[in-house]
């Protein structure tokens, strides 16, 4: 059955603790009692399609799953969300997992990540049918191939390719090419084209099949390339409590705004406001908004 969002890439089981302030070693900071801790669930496209599914639309997770109790916790949070994984991959190894440190002071996170070599996605794995039956396809940049060849398919049929991109490797380069939506980590232009500022660094990366070229700015809000113009929303004030996931639920809610038909700035303007939002809840899926949230938040900014 045809669905509005296909997601390929990665998850993650999150385990997470507050601490007073960040670790240093040789100082006070040397050893700290955790605040508070909990496990949830996140990873970067599984957190995207999260936010989609929440505001409605209908959609597919194409990845990698572990066949062991963190990777069932995975399943069972995925399928309670309304995400298909009939065209998921279950592997005899461990699921992926995160361990993020939150600073209590300002709600920032550190993440320290582990995804075994079993679980690499190939792009031969990658669903023909799937993909081009999907209104729009989003991607990450952890399985290069896999994704590369999701975002080939998409566009061969004008399926519109949102990504997900952190790296800064040439390799990364490649998907770059293949999708028609790059949304970039703020350090990711500027390291790839060695530009010290985003607009002429998002000049430099794009291609004429790029409809738009956006980066996330954090608490500062985004920044989007279209038609040639360099549109820039702030970012929305609120008490951060936990950042972990913010990124990933900005994509979800840009995907959105894209279907729906919203023009660049309201794009970014909505977008933002998902993203604010997250931060003020703990967790990834978990923090993920709905969209009455979303929109009356957008409104009032």
């Amino acid at each position: 059955m045809p669905v509005d969002v296909v997601g390929v890439g990665a998850n993650s089981i999150d385990f997470v603790y507050r601490l007073p302030a960040y670790p240093r070693p040789d100082s006070a900071f040397a050893k700290l009692s955790i605040t508070e801790h909990w496990i949830s669930c996140g990873g970067q496209v599984t957190t995207a399609l999260a936010t989609c599914a929440a505001m409605g639309l209908s959609t597919s997770y194409i990845g990698t799953i572990g066949s062991d109790a963190h990777g069932r916790r995975m399943r069972d949070e995925l399928q309670r969300r309304g995400i298909d994984l009939s065209h998921a991959i279950t592997r005899d190894a461990g699921n992926p997992f995160a361990v993020i440190l939150v600073d209590d002071r300002e709600g920032e996170r550190v993440v320290l990540w582990h995804r075994g070599p079993r679980l690499a996605l190939a792009a031969s794995e990658i669903d023909h049918d799937a993909i081009v039956s999907a209104r729009l396809v989003h991607v990450d940049d952890v399985d290069l191939d896999a994704s590369i060849e999701a975002a080939r398919l998409a566009r061969a049929t004008g399926t519109p390719v949102t990504s997900d991109i952190e790296r800064t490797t040439e390799d990364v380069k490649a998907l770059i090419a293949a999708v028609a939506i790059p949304i970039f980590a703020e350090h990711v232009p500027l390291a790839l084209t060695g530009e010290t500022e985003l607009p002429r660094a998002l000049e430099r990366l794009r291609q004429p099949h790029h409809a738009m070229l956006c980066v996330t700015l954090g608490a500062r809000g985004a920044l989007l390339l279209a038609a040639g113009e360099i549109i820039q929303e702030p970012g929305i004030a609120v008490k951060t409590v936990d950042t972990t996931g913010a990124g990933d639920v900005f994509r979800g809610a840009f995907i959105y705004a894209l279907l729906r038909g919203d023009e660049p700035r309201e794009i970014l303007r909505f977008a933002n406001a998902a993203a604010a939002l997250s931060c003020t809840r703990p967790g990834a899926m978990s923090s993920v908004p709905t969209l009455a949230e979303i929109s009356a938040l957008a409104r009032s900014a």
